[in-house]
């Protein structure tokens, strides 16, 4: 690649308004479609590029996202720890295969707008999706080592970084987002396609193929969650991180089920 080449345009997929939904299935279709038209965007482009076409611009999608806003303290029911915020104020989550959590989702998204009695809002996020958990979607398709290709891939698309996979958020410890808005899920999109990823490289299983089980491992103890929820694949997505205590002793600030 040469050196005027580093200085591409970016180059995104046309990004609708924002909407609003009263009916949490429409909101998971809709989070469904964004999610399909910024794989199908990066899929795109790098199929291209892999068939021996140069890169023309720095190509980047983005994961749709979630957001609530919710503007009085509202009766809810309590007995739940989950389906509702507890304070007035903007929510976000980035969402990740939502065809795996579509049943989730329309779960959750049902209980806050039940609880709160608002809509909730689904459009683009500003966090770029990497080229690597697009093409961790298609079976016969796999991103080549550095070296391979003619151009650094780090220069034409967005890849995985470590340092904002983290669980700062299940932990505690994250901070408002840049806009202001709060944490809505217990973990970000990259952080569950990065265990996702994990899940297929271990197992040389997708993940669509795994049973409702999940378990929570670290090097200190094992233990096994086997809620079985309307989720139809998998019971929660909580198993994006490996905790140090058994989940139902750690106190999470998000208001979807984790």
């Amino acid at each position: 690649m040469d050196t005027d080449s580093r200085f591409l345009p970016v180059e995104t997929p046309p990004m609708g308004p924002r909407e609003q939904f009263t009916d949490p299935a429409a909101a998971a279709a809709r989070l469904c479609e964004l999610y399909d038209e910024a794989t199908g965007f990066l899929l795109d482009h790098f199929t291209r590029l892999l068939a021996g076409e140069q890169p023309q611009a720095r190509y980047r999608a983005f994961y749709p996202e979630l957001r609530l806003t919710v503007t009085s303290h509202s009766k809810i029911d309590s007995r739940l720890s989950f389906g509702h915020v507890t304070d007035p104020g903007i929510y976000a989550a980035t969402i990740t295969r939502p065809d795996l959590f579509r049943n989730y989702l329309t779960e959750q998204i049902g209980l806050l707008i039940r609880n709160h009695g608002v809509p909730v809002t689904v459009g683009a996020s500003e966090t770029p999706m990497p080229v690597h958990f697009a093409v961790a979607t298609q079976n016969d398709l796999n991103v080549p080592q550095e070296g391979v290709l003619t151009f650094s891939l780090r220069d034409v698309f967005d890849v995985p970084e470590l340092n904002t996979m983290n669980d700062d958020i299940v932990n505690g410890v994250a901070a408002s987002m840049p806009d202001g808005s709060q944490h809505l899920a217990a973990f970000t999109a990259q952080r569950i396609d990065y265990s996702l990823a994990r899940l297929q490289h271990y197992t040389a299983t997708a993940a669509e193929h795994f049973q409702n089980f999940v378990l929570f491992t670290n090097y200190q103890s094992t233990w096994t969650n086997s809620r079985h929820s309307p989720a139809g694949r998998w019971p929660i997505p909580c198993w994006a991180t490996s905790p140090s205590s058994p989940p139902a002793t750690r106190k999470s600030p998000s208001r979807m089920r984790p």
